[in-house]
């Protein structure tokens, strides 16, 4: 591995993944998603902050989107947008909330941060009459355990974490996928974990899982009884060749 001066760097462990993060490193980058239910879940949901609406996350054709208030105490404040474009390609638009809709067709939307103030009620990323992102009040960002892999990388899977809030429940967290399919594609298990007592889930893999470009990424979980949760996991991505 080298930097982008051509330098030989050390290509195991943390020190090669400081040099990513700082992006000195060609070709390489980190994403971290992390994710915390809406609302607690009782049953089978995705864990994103839209979940007392939609338990499953709603994947929307590609298409334009718009931010709205939950009242109008924060129209007129802008809202970064992160995801995909039409072309699976990685693309970034700020928007007003209550305002126009955005220039960029988005087919994917994996996150979402408030830019000029934190906002005092809860915002909704719409596309297509959907909610495809939220962001709860006060909180200025998304907390979504959801991702896709864009278009021209390949994503490496390092690390999986789960949590819960309450003691006597029992979770059982899906790391789930779907490649890429022009038919839309089912989803995968890649990984299933449960606990209770309040305990959480911690696995590192020592060789990374490989999702494809496009590959859809998502964190379901199934309670026993209603509390909240929460997952994290990190990717590596690498430009293809």
């Amino acid at each position: 591995m080298t930097d982008k001066d051509g330098n030989v760097m050390n290509a195991t462990g943390s020190a090669s993944n400081i040099s990513i993060a700082a992006g000195d490193v060609n070709g390489y980058s980190h994403i971290n998603k992390f994710g915390y239910s809406g609302a607690d879940i009782n049953g089978t949901a995705t864990v994103w902050d839209g979940n007392a609406a939609d338990a499953e996350y709603p994947y929307q054709a590609a298409s334009t989107i718009t931010a709205t208030g939950a009242s109008t105490d924060d129209d007129g404040k802008t809202i970064e947008i992160q995801g995909l474009n039409s072309s699976y390609v990685s693309t970034t638009e700020t928007i007003t909330v209550g305002g126009a809709a955005s220039v960029s067709s988005f087919v994917r939307v994996f996150r979402a941060r408030m830019v000029s103030s934190t906002n005092t009620v809860v915002i909704s990323v719409i596309q297509s009459g959907h909610a495809v992102a939220k962001i709860l009040a006060g909180n200025g960002q998304t907390l979504m355990a959801v991702y896709t892999i864009p278009a021209g990388k390949t994503g490496y899977l390092l690390k999986f974490q789960g949590s819960m809030d309450k003691s006597n429940v029992s979770v059982i967290f899906k790391l789930l996928s779907k490649p890429f399919s022009v038919s839309n594609g089912a989803f995968n298990i890649k990984g299933q974990w449960g606990t209770q007592g309040g305990n959480s889930v911690n696995y590192d893999y020592p060789v990374p899982l490989v999702f494809t470009e496009k590959t859809d990424i998502k964190v379901n979980v199934t309670n026993s009884a209603t509390c909240g949760v929460g997952a994290i996991f990190d990717l590596i991505l690498v430009d293809n060749a």
